[in-house]
C-alpha cells in the first residue's frame, strides 16, 4: 500500500475540527446556512469530525424562549434539514439543538454523517446557578439509555450511552458531550473513553470571563491525559446574545494532554479551527497504561452498557498533508520557556541523582574520563553541580584525559580547559603504548606497521579507557562516572563490557544526544558555571562529533565522523522517542519523520539550534537510517542494554534500562520491523 503512504488515513489519523460558526439569537435558518457553511468547508479540508458549539442550531442565550413551540420545531427541523443539506459532505457532524421527547426538552448533541442521523446525546449535568438557569428549561439526560427519538421520519438512537464509531477507520470513535458535563467531578467521557471512545467531544456554550479560558483548556488538557484521547472543544461565539453574558467563540483540541490547535477569540468570523489525532497514539498510550483498563473494571466495563452506533466512512487515501505539530527534536520543546524549564529539570535530575550515589558509596572521589567530546562534557558539569551541591569540593573529581591514535589536540585542549574552568583534580594517561602491547601481543596487523582499523582497533582503545578508569576508582577510593547517552544505548554504539558501556553509576544514560546539547546551553544560557566554563562548552558545542578512535584520513585529513556511520542523532533521536514511547511501526515513524524534516523553512525550531543545524532530510534519506536503526536497536544491541550499570530515568520519552521502561530478549530479531518499513514506505 505504498501509494497511500502520503495519506493520514493510511497512519490511523483522523483530521478534527472545532467549529465556531456566527450565531444569532434565536433565528434558526441563519444558524443552519452557518453550520451547513462551516460543514462544506470542513469537507473541502479534508477534516473528518466537526464539532460544533452547544445549541448552535437552536441558539443558546434565548432563554424562555426555549419553552415556545415553534423555536422547538423549527429546531427539529433545522436537525433534519442539515442531514439533507449535508449527505454528500465526508465529515462527521455534531450539532447543538433542543429537542423535545416525551414531554420533556433535552439539550442535545445530534450526530450527522453523510445524510444520516447517527443518534442524539442528551446533556447529563444542567448548570443551575450563579448565571445558568437550564434545569428551568432542559431536562437531564441521566440514566437515559437504550431509547430512541423520533426525528422527521425516522426513530433514532437516543441517549447517554452512545458511542459514533467508524468501521472503516481505526481509531475514530466518538463520544460527545455537553458544557456542563466537562465541570462535572465525574465528566461522562471518563465512562465514554473506557468504553472505547478515543475522541471526547465537548459542544458548549459557556460564555466567557476572566481566567475561564485558561479553566477549559486545563480541563481539557487534564481528561485528555487522564483517559488517554483526544478531545475537540467548541465555545459559542459571536452572535450570541450578549444581554447579559458575553462569549469568546473559543475552540481547541487536545491529546493525551498535548494541544495541537487553538483558535482565535473575540474574533466576528467563523472559525476552523483543525487537526490531525492519532488514534493509533491513543491506542498505543492505552495498552501501555494498565490503569486504564483497570479503570475500566472498577467502573464495570463500560464497553458492555453503550451503544455502538457504527458508520462507513469512507476515508479518502490521497495526501492532505498533516495538520498537527511534529517536534524535530521530540525531546526538547520548541517554546523557549517550556525548553528551559525541561532543561532545569533534566539537569537537576542528574545532579540529585548522582550526589545520592555519591553519599550513599561514602566515596572519597568522583572518576572520569574526560574527552572533550559532548558526553563526558556533559557528566563533568553534572559532576561539579552534585559536588557543589554535596558541599564537596570539586577537587574530589578525578578527570583524565586518556589519548588513544586518533586522539585530536582541540580535544584534548579543551578537556584540560575543562577540567581546568571547572577547578577538578585532572591528570593525563596515554594509553598508546599499552594499546600497541596488546595489539601485538594479538598479532594484530596494526602492531607490524600496516593501517588496519578495525573494530578490534577500536576496542583495544576503548577498552584500556575502562580499565584505567576502574582501577584508577579502585586505587583512588572512587566510582566511576559514566558518560554515555541514551541515543549511544539504543543504538548499541559503545563498547560492551570494558568498554564505555559499563561504568559505577551511568549519570547519562536517561539523556539523548539532541538534549545534551540543549542542557550544556542552557547552562551557559542560565549562568550555571563562571565565563571560563562558558567559553569552553561553547567551543564543545561547535565540534563535530566523533569517537576519534580511527587515525584521520590520510588525503583528506577528515577525522572518523559518528553521524556518518550511524545516521544523524536527530533522526535516530526521533526514531528513539516514537519506537520507546509510542511503539508505533516503521512506516508510521518514517511518516511522521518526513513531515517534520523534509523542509527546513517549515514549522517551528528550538531556538537554540543554529542556522547551520537547521536541515532538512528527504524520504529515501529517512527511510535509509531508519532501517539501519531499526537493526541495531531491535538485532544487534539488546544484549548492551540488558547489562547497563543504575542511572536515572530523566525524559517522559522512555529509558532503555532492563529495570525500568524496556524490556526485549536480547537475541531477537528486526526481521517485523524491517517487512513492515519495506512494504509500506516508498
Amino acid at each position: 500500500m505504498t501509494d497511500a503512504f502520503f495519506s493520514i488515513h493510511r497512519h490511523q489519523l483522523v483530521r478534527v475540527a472545532a467549529a465556531t460558526p456566527i450565531a444569532s439569537v434565536g433565528e434558526v435558518a441563519v444558524n443552519l446556512a452557518a453550520t451547513v457553511a462551516a460543514a462544506t468547508d470542513a469537507d473541502a479540508r479534508g477534516v473528518d469530525l466537526v464539532v460544533f458549539p452547544e445549541l448552535n442550531l437552536t441558539s443558546y442565550a434565548i432563554d424562555d424562549l426555549h419553552l415556545q413551540a415553534a423555536q422547538q420545531r423549527a429546531s427539529e427541523q433545522a436537525v433534519v434539514a442539515l442531514a439533507e443539506q449535508t449527505a454528500s459532505l465526508a465529515p462527521l457532524l455534531l450539532v447543538g439543538a433542543a429537542l423535545v421527547r416525551n414531554g420533556r426538552l433535552y439539550n442535545c448533541a445530534v450526530a450527522v454523517h453523510r445524510g444520516r442521523i447517527l443518534g442524539v446525546v442528551p446533556k447529563t449535568f444542567l448548570p443551575n446557578y450563579r448565571e445558568y438557569y437550564e434545569k428551568r428549561w432542559f431536562a437531564s439526560g441521566l440514566g437515559l439509555t437504550g431509547l430512541t427519538i423520533r426525528l422527521g421520519e425516522e426513530d433514532v438512537p437516543f441517549g447517554t450511552d452512545l458511542l459514533f464509531a467508524a468501521d472503516d477507520l481505526p481509531g475514530f470513535v466518538v463520544h460527545a458531550e455537553i458544557c456542563e458535563d466537562y465541570w462535572a467531578p465525574t465528566p461522562p467521557s471518563t465512562i465514554g473513553a473506557l468504553a472505547g471512545a478515543t475522541i471526547c467531544c465537548n459542544l458548549s456554550a459557556s460564555n466567557i470571563v476572566i481566567g475561564k479560558g485558561r479553566e477549559r483548556m486545563l480541563l481539557a488538557a487534564a481528561q485528555s491525559a487522564r483517559t488517554a484521547c483526544a478531545y475537540v472543544y467548541s465555545a459559542a461565539g459571536p452572535g450570541e446574545s450578549t444581554t447579559d453574558l458575553a462569549w469568546d467563540g473559543q475552540g481547541f483540541i487536545y491529546e493525551c494532554g498535548d494541544l495541537l490547535a487553538e483558535s482565535q477569540r473575540f474574533v466576528q468570523a467563523a472559525e476552523l479551527t483543525v487537526a490531525d489525532v492519532d488514534g493509533e497514539r491513543i491506542v498505543q498510550e492505552r495498552l501501555r497504561t494498565g490503569t486504564f483498563n483497570d479503570a475500566a473494571i472498577a467502573s464495570g466495563h463500560p464497553e458492555t452498557r453503550v451503544r455502538r452506533i457504527g458508520f462507513s466512512h469512507r476515508p479518502s487515501l490521497d495526501d492532505s498533508g498533516l495538520e498537527r505539530p511534529i517536534r524535530r527534536f521530540p525531546f526538547v520543546p520548541n517554546d523557549p520557556g517550556r525548553r528551559d524549564e525541561d532543561c532545569y529539570e533534566a539537569f537537576n535530575i542528574q545532579v540529585e541523582a548522582l550526589s545520592k550515589r555519591l553519599a550513599a558509596t561514602r566515596s572519597q572521589t568522583l572518576v572520569i574520563g574526560v574527552s572533550g567530546g559532548l558526553d563526558s562534557t556533559h557528566a563533568l558539569i553534572v559532576a561539579a553541580k552534585a559536588m557543589d551541591r554535596l558541599g564537596r569540593p570539586r577537587s574530589d573529581i578525578l578527570g583524565f584525559t586518556l589519548p588513544g591514535f586518533a586522539t585530536g589536540d582541540t580535544t584534548k585542549s579543551n578537556a584540560w580547559a575543562l577540567m581546568r574552568a571547572l577547578g577538578c583534580t585532572g591528570a593525563e594517561i596515554d594509553i598508546r603504548p599499552a594499546a600497541r602491547q596488546m595489539l601485538a601481543d594479538m598479532g594484530h596487523p596494526f602492531a607490524s606497521g600496516e593501517p588496519v582499523y578495525d573494530v578490534t582497533f577500536e576496542n583495544v582503545q576503548a577498552g584500556l579507557r575502562t580499565d584505567y578508569l576502574f582501577r584508577l576508582a579502585n586505587q583512588r577510593g572512587g566510582i566511576v562516572l559514566g558518560t554515555g547517552d541514551l541515543s549511544e544505548l539504543a543504538l548499541g554504539w559503545c563498547t560492551y563490557g570494558v568498554g564505555d558501556q559499563m561504568s559505577h553509576y551511568a549519570v547519562n544514560s536517561g539523556v539523548p544526544k539532541t538534549l545534551i546539547q540543549f542542557l550544556i546551553r542552557w547552562c551557559i544560557r542560565t549562568g550555571q558555571y563562571d565565563a571560563a566554563t562558558n567559553a569552553v562548552l561553547t567551543t564543545i558545542l561547535d565540534q563535530e562529533i566523533s569517537p576519534e578512535l580511527v587515525p584521520a584520513d590520510a588525503e583528506t585529513g577528515a577525522m572518523q565522523s559518528t553521524e556518518s556511520m550511524i545516521g544523524p542523532y536527530a533522526l535516530n533521536d526521533f526514531f528513539a522517542h516514537y519506537v520507546v514511547r509510542h511503539g508505533l511501526a516503521p512506516s508510521k515513524i518514517a511518516f511522521l519523520a518526513w513531515h517534520a524534516w523534509r523542509d527546513a523553512a517549515a514549522g517551528a525550531w528550538p531556538a537554540d539550534v543554529p542556522a547551520a543545524g537547521r536541515v532538512a532530510y528527504d524520504l529515501p534519506t529517512i527511510r535509509h537510517w531508519l532501517e539501519r536503526f531499526i537493526v541495531r536497536f531491535f538485532q544487534l544491541s539488546q544484549f548492551k542494554r540488558s547489562a547497563i550499570p543504575n542511572g536515572p530515568k530523566v525524559s517522559g520519552g522512555g529509558a532503555l534500562s532492563p529495570r525500568g521502561d524496556w524490556r526485549a530478549p536480547a537475541d531477537g530479531s528486526a526481521a517485523v520491523w524491517l517487512d513492515e518499513l519495506r512494504r509500506n514506505v516508498p
